[in-house]
């Protein structure tokens, strides 16, 4: 999304525009590494040094209040965001921490279908987390994929 749309949809949903959470979404929108916020502080901290980390806290949660990013809770210490905010399912390696998207379509509709007719729930959202190794770790442990 474009600065300008990220303005305006901040300012239609109530909130103020601030320096801090247009960078904030900038550093979202530029990576695929689904960064937690204090790797997004750290990252912030050369250009905005008198920011602070509960800015860069309260940022997210607004960012994902508008539907700007979304939060991912992947059983680490800290909470993820990612600005792909599309249903899609994400994989953690559980050697290094690194996260991918999977953007492959997975029968969601058909799982949630099944939750909701085993469980009576009406379903209103859903995340998929995998967990495994990645790639790299596997050829550093000279595993390899089999």
């Amino acid at each position: 999304m474009k600065p300008k749309e990220v303005t305006a949809l901040l300012r239609e949903r109530g909130f103020k525009v601030t320096p801090q959470r247009l960078a904030v979404y900038d550093v979202l929108a530029h990576t695929t590494a689904h960064p937690n916020a204090e790797t997004i502080y750290q990252e912030l901290q050369p250009y905005y040094p008198t920011m602070s980390l509960a800015t860069v806290y309260k940022a997210l949660a607004i960012l994902c209040e508008v539907g700007l990013a979304q939060e991912l809770n992947l059983g680490e210490e800290a909470f993820r965001y990612d600005a792909n905010t599309s249903h899609h399912p994400h994989i953690r390696c559980t050697c290094c921490g690194r996260v991918d998207d999977i953007m492959e379509d997975l029968s969601s509709e058909a799982m949630e279908k099944q939750a909701a007719d085993e469980t009576g729930y009406a379903i209103t959202d859903h995340q998929y987390y995998f967990f495994g190794v990645c790639p790299d770790c596997q050829k550093a442990a000279g595993r390899g994929k089999h």
